[in-house]
């Protein structure tokens, strides 16, 4: 048997985890539960990673893989299957997905092992990863929407699994809502796309689009901009960025799998996976780069002024997506898809990282009240760094290194970017290095403000190395022309996404750009040594002066738009509904009722209970049937 026919086993693993631990995981013990979820999730993960050898081994140019289980339905020449399909784009997010969540999932074990509803957290867990398997393997738009939403309903259940707190229920009531606004713009597009092209099926979608539509036709424009609409939704870019910052109301584990490994790169995948329809559509593929700029220094000033260690990697994922949407936007697909996997590597480990110093500290999340911990949790401190460094773009030994740099480099080379683009993602870098290393300073470094109560065991140590590695080393299979032109993930991407564009620039300016990017990595982790190691005081007279503190204020805020979205849509909208409570569309359901509770009292009232009545209207029955039977 061909081992590629074994693909619709990966998403079925964790989907039957899910199964058994909805149904019966009540009445297991708390280590079959974690050996359920964790296993399902590790069998789905092993098997990915020797399908991806496979597939690698029997590649030749244009080689892919489709499994079709069943027909989901036929009606009007609609006729979508549980269709897979493997190519090189699908096998990166594959093996990312099933790795990452497998650490992810079995960090937890130990992590969530005293809370409440502990199988409950791992059915979701399993339906998270099931549904983003479905979602990156589906053929067709129809079964990517299906598993769209599937990590939509997972992420609400998930960021309020604590719900007896009302605070995480409406954190999970947010992402829900501002999401779904996305997920309107998608479901949209694709009435759009099978009422003018006729399919949803993707391959043969993106030729009819290439055929039947000119490059900024109408059509093309709009199919490409209500996609994008669906995709800053899940990835949580300007302006539907809102929700994020407050998942973080979900458990550390949770916060990991969304940032790193599953929604929040969704939207990345959907835009690099209809990639044609945005090179039909100029405009729109401009504005995702525009858009990528914007978020990713939007987000970058918010993370700087953050006190929750979770806040600050929450915005920075904001940032870190904004580089990837900076890269589709200017073309370069390869490296979005790049920055994607060395992400996942490097959030995830910061996120575990800042689990185990939540935990040990009594959860404790504000890095004011941190300090001193490098002693006390050694190798979560240098695993820690490790992801931190590659976050920050450290010059030549981190993967975020090669696919930031990857990403800058092309957006100035593309024939789509511009010298814009390049400097607010100069700008981003710097940033993120300054916040990042301001995190780390704090946390790790100086006095020790609070007591350990609690130290990782193996199950949440072991993760934490295996992401290190990851998050080191995971940049050498992509190298820059100046550092030996290594280009392997450019290669093996090629069969999936077309090659950047690339305008006629020297060698010269390559290695001027390259220099640069690392020196302004390093120059923001000089500063934040100096600012919160070395004169910590300044920091405090910077922000005590009335620009400082406006600006302080503002960016702590995310910017005022979560109060500018409460100002003019949430209170207009409460307001009118409040108004048009007891409008004349009511009255029709509420006459429905009425007539109802009358017809209820009728034949309440003919229930009397004795006998003689009964039979009496038995027979009047009889001869009124007979009667009309006779005069017909």
């Amino acid at each position: 048997m061909n081992m590629l026919e074994l693909l619709w086993l990966i998403p079925a693993f964790p989907l039957a985890g899910f199964l058994i631990l909805a149904v019966v995981g009540s009445r297991l013990s708390r280590n079959i539960s974690a050996l359920i979820g964790v296993g399902s999730v590790f069998l789905s993960a092993l098997l990915a990673v020797l399908l991806g050898i496979d597939f690698i081994r029997s590649q030749s140019a244009g080689h892919v893989y489709s499994q079709t289980l069943w027909i989901w339905f036929q009606t009007a020449g609609l006729n979508p299957g549980i269709t897979f399909y493997l190519d090189s784009l699908s096998i990166v997010m594959m093996f990312v997905v099933t790795v990452v969540g497998f650490l992810i999932h079995l960090y937890s074990a130990e992590f969530m092992f005293e809370e409440e509803g502990f199988s409950r957290f791992f059915a979701y867990m399993n339906l998270f990863v099931g549904s983003m398997l479905v979602l990156v393997l589906a053929d067709n738009l129809l079964l990517l929407y299906l598993g769209w939403e599937g990590v939509g309903l997972c992420s609400y259940l998930l960021i309020g699994f604590w719900y007896k707190d009302s605070a995480n229920g409406r954190a999970a009531i947010k992402a829900f809502v501002v999401t779904r606004i996305g997920d309107t713009s998608l479901a949209i597009g694709l009435f759009l796309l099978y009422n003018n092209l006729g399919t949803l099926q993707i391959q043969p979608l993106m030729r009819l689009a290439a055929i039947n539509w000119l490059p900024g036709s109408t059509l093309a424009v709009a199919a490409a901009a209500l996609i994008l609409g669906g995709a800053v939704g899940k990835s949580a870019q300007l302006p539907l960025q809102t929700w994020l910052p407050d998942a973080m109301a979900g458990p550390t584990p949770v916060s990991a799998l969304i940032h790193a490994a599953t929604m929040v790169t969704a939207g990345v995948y959907l835009i690099a996976r209809t990639h044609i329809l945005f090179e039909l559509a100029p405009s729109v593929q401009s504005a995702v780069a525009v858009v990528g700029a914007a978020t990713l220094l939007i987000a970058g000033f918010s993370a700087l002024t953050q006190w929750d260690i979770k806040r600050i990697l929450a915005y920075s994922t904001i940032s870190q997506i904004g580089y990837m949407f900076l890269a589709l936007g200017v073309g370069a697909w390869s490296a979005a898809i790049f920055h994607f996997m060395t992400h996942a590597f490097f959030k995830a480990l910061l996120f575990l990282g800042a689990g185990v110093v939540i935990s040990a500290l009594d959860n404790e999340h504000s890095i004011f009240k941190m300090g001193g911990l490098r002693k006390e949790l050694p190798l979560t401190f240098w695993t820690f760094l490790i992801g931190a460094s590659s976050l920050s773009a450290l010059p030549l030994i981190t993967a975020g290194f090669y696919s930031k740099d990857l990403i800058l480099w092309q957006t100035w080379a593309s024939r789509s970017g511009s010298p814009w683009l390049w400097l607010a993602g100069a700008a981003g870098a710097f940033l993120t290095s300054l916040y990042t290393f301001r995190m780390v300073f704090l946390t790790f470094f100086g006095e020790k403000k609070s007591q350990i109560t609690k130290k990782p065991g193996l199950r949440i140590l072991i993760p934490l190395v295996v992401l290190g590695i990851l998050a080191a080393a995971s940049g050498f299979i992509e190298l820059p022309p100046s550092l030996g032109n290594l280009t392997l993930f450019t290669k093996f991407m090629h069969d999936s996404l077309p090659s950047q564009v690339e305008a006629a620039v020297g060698p010269e300016t390559e290695l001027t750009l390259l220099i640069v990017a690392g020196s302004i990595s390093l120059a923001g982790i000089l500063i934040a040594y100096f600012f919160f190691m070395l004169r910590p005081r300044y920091a405090g007279r910077i922000t005590d002066t009335g620009i400082g503190s406006l600006l302080h204020r503002y960016w702590f805020s995310g910017w005022g738009f979560d109060r500018l979205y409460d100002v003019f849509i949430v209170r207009p909208f409460v307001w009118a509904a409040r108004i048009n409570k007891d409008d004349f569309i009511d009255l029709i359901y509420l006459g429905m009722a009425w007539y109802n509770r009358l017809f209820h009292r009728v034949l309440s009232a003919s229930q009397t209970g004795q006998i003689r009545w009964y039979a009496a209207v038995i027979a009047l029955g009889a001869i009124a049937i007979i009667a009309l039977a006779v005069l017909s």
